[in-house]
């Protein structure tokens, strides 16, 4: 029960309401504040912070699958990140259609795996485009996939894991790999039924074709690098990377990069009917004179003058001379 205020105490109130002493909104009751359910048995592991850090890791991914799908279907391709949530495991294998695509994935170091879960609808239309055809989505999207349409998805879901590595590599050096492909969510079970999962949603465009792909991580399998999933170790990790080191990296990779050469001795040119004739121990006459340096080509590219020879009993050029050509 409150306290019951005398006549004096109430006139004083009034007196300093209207001389501006005191402040009407100070009067609020502080007892009176907002209480929030809490479910105890759905603990909420991941914050806010996490979720938001999530969401930065997947819109580096989805850059990173939009080029590489483009490149792979030969199909223009969006995806985005479109939401990030916190669900108990159950609520995710409960609000699965069926049939269904899912992807198991290791997340070594990691202790435990992920889901990757592809709309059957995009499953369809990729096969379509894989095959030869427009990339049309199907129709009847309730049918089971096939043993041959789920080797063929394997090599899809194959990217989706190894794309991993990059958008992670500032919490943690992953070495993901995809352990099996399901069609029925019964057998994905890889956490209990009441652990925490943060589910980042991708809208992915193919064509005409949408869907959603969506990642499952349970909270038990990062629980290792939670500290790391916070925005401030994110930029601070991601600002230790230079032009510098972004220069010398491409460097490196043009180094390695094979490329085609070849010489030419000579041109000739003979007819059909000479050509069907041809004996071993018959001359074809070239344009070049014995001595003469070769055009070498680099891909298409006429890049030096050489002089032909041997090495090592294998044949050979001696570089006489740079072309400058553009």
């Amino acid at each position: 029960m409150s306290e019951v205020l005398s006549q004096y105490e109430i006139d004083s109130l009034l007196n300093a309401l209207n001389s501006g002493e005191l402040d009407a909104t100070e009067l609020v009751d502080e007892d009176k504040r907002q209480i929030k359910d809490y479910d105890f048995k759905r603990p909420l592991k991941f914050s806010k912070e996490h979720l938001r850090t999530l969401e930065f890791i997947f819109e580096h991914y989805a850059r990173l699958l939009n080029n590489r799908l483009s490149t792979y279907l030969r199909k223009n391709v969006q995806i985005e990140v479109v939401n990030s949530e916190a669900l108990v495991f159950s609520e995710f294998t409960n609000s699965l259609s069926s049939p269904v695509l899912i992807g198991v994935a290791d997340l070594r170091p990691l202790e435990g795996s992920a889901l990757i879960e592809l709309s059957t609808n995009l499953g369809f239309t990729i096969i379509d485009r894989l095959l030869g055809g427009k990339g049309a989505p199907l129709n009847d999207n309730k049918r089971e996939f096939t043993d041959i349409e789920i080797n063929i998805l394997t090599r899809i879901f194959d990217i989706f894991v190894n794309l991993l590595i990059e958008p992670w590599s500032n919490v943690v050096e992953l070495k993901p790999r995809l352990e099996r492909i399901e069609t029925n969510s019964q057998f994905t079970q890889i956490v209990d039924p009441n652990v925490m999962t943060a589910i980042l949603t991708l809208k992915v465009t193919i064509g005409k074709g949408e869907g959603m792909l969506n990642f499952c991580i349970p909270y038990s399998t990062v629980d290792g690098v939670i500290e790391k999933l916070n925005t401030r170790h994110w930029y601070s990790s991601s600002e230790q990377v230079t032009e510098g080191d972004y220069k010398e990296t491409i460097e490196k990779v043009i180094s390695r990069t094979q490329i085609p050469i070849r010489a030419i001795l000579g041109k000739s040119t003979i007819t059909v009917n000479d050509f069907i004739g041809l004996q071993p121990g018959d001359i074809i006459k070239l344009d070049n004179k014995v001595g003469e340096e070769l055009d070498v080509y680099v891909g298409n590219l006429k890049k030096f003058k050489a002089n032909p020879g041997t090495f090592s009993k294998n044949y050979a050029l001696q570089i006489t001379s740079i072309l400058r050509e553009e």
